[in-house]
């Protein structure tokens, strides 16, 4: 059996008109060989769109602060997302698949895309610190054929599958009902906060008949979603497992 496996004022710059831009003219008078200058002024009109120019340079450089300074107020005030709305969404997804026994691979790319959803707004960073880890859990959906027993006919395939955790004494263990109710138990090492490793140590025939696990019955699970009532987990070999916990009190075997 697999285990289950981000004010400011305007400044105003004007010309006067005594400091418009004279030029000198010569006029040659009919009396006299000398010369004389003639003042000719430039309108007002170069004044005047002198000082409007300034006006919006002057005007435009506090405004584009402003605007930057108020781009900085909705990263503050973001809210965390909602896991509800996810969690509804996925439960509704994987309740007509047969806990995945009926999905399409277009099923379970769409399964696993809610899921990736789900996990980024993950409560538990650290699960197995979590009392919430404790207990036993009902495999809902997951793409491992093991499990699912996909290569037998309907009949002879487990209809439930639970798997328990008890993280005070690193043990685990899962359990199929009707038809066999077979079972297995494992030791759980922590490679990290969220990540156990899995040593498998007795299969259980019926329920009843003890086996030892081979020494080769190992490997990983990343708990990667964690809240009350629902676990998402990945395993080593790629598959995602989804539970809901039904029995918190559950303990495993030591």
């Amino acid at each position: 059996m697999a285990f289950l496996s981000s004010h400011s004022s305007i400044l105003t710059t004007t010309h006067s008109t005594s400091t418009h831009p004279k030029l000198l003219h010569c006029h040659h008078s009919s009396s006299s060989s000398a010369t004389r200058p003639t003042a000719l002024s430039f309108p007002n009109k170069l004044t005047t769109t002198t000082q409007q120019t300034h006006n919006l340079s002057a005007t435009s450089v506090p405004i584009n602060k402003w605007r930057t300074n108020v781009s900085f107020f909705p990263t503050f005030l973001k809210k965390p997302k909602d896991a509800k709305p996810i969690k509804d969404e996925l439960l509704e997804a994987i309740a007509p698949l047969d806990r995945g026994a009926d999905a399409t691979p277009e099923d379970q790319q769409r399964i696993d895309q809610i899921a990736r959803k789900l996990e980024a707004v993950n409560p538990t960073k650290e699960p197995l610190k979590s009392d919430l880890l404790d207990g036993k859990w009902e495999l809902i959906y997951t793409t491992s054929t093991s499990i699912l027993q996909t290569q037998r006919p309907k009949f002879l395939r487990s209809r439930t599958n639970y798997q328990a955790i008890n993280v005070d004494t690193l043990r685990a263990q899962n359990m199929e009902s009707w038809p066999f109710f077979n079972q297995v138990t494992a030791d759980l090492t922590p490679l990290n906060a969220r990540k156990v490793a899995v040593k498998f140590d007795f299969f259980k025939i019926a329920g009843l008949i003890p086996i030892k696990a081979p020494d080769r019955a190992r490997g990983t699970l990343d708990i990667t979603y964690l809240d009350e009532e629902l676990r998402v987990s990945r395993g080593d070999k790629g598959n995602l497992f989804i539970l809901k916990m039904i029995d918190r009190s559950y303990r495993v075997p030591v």
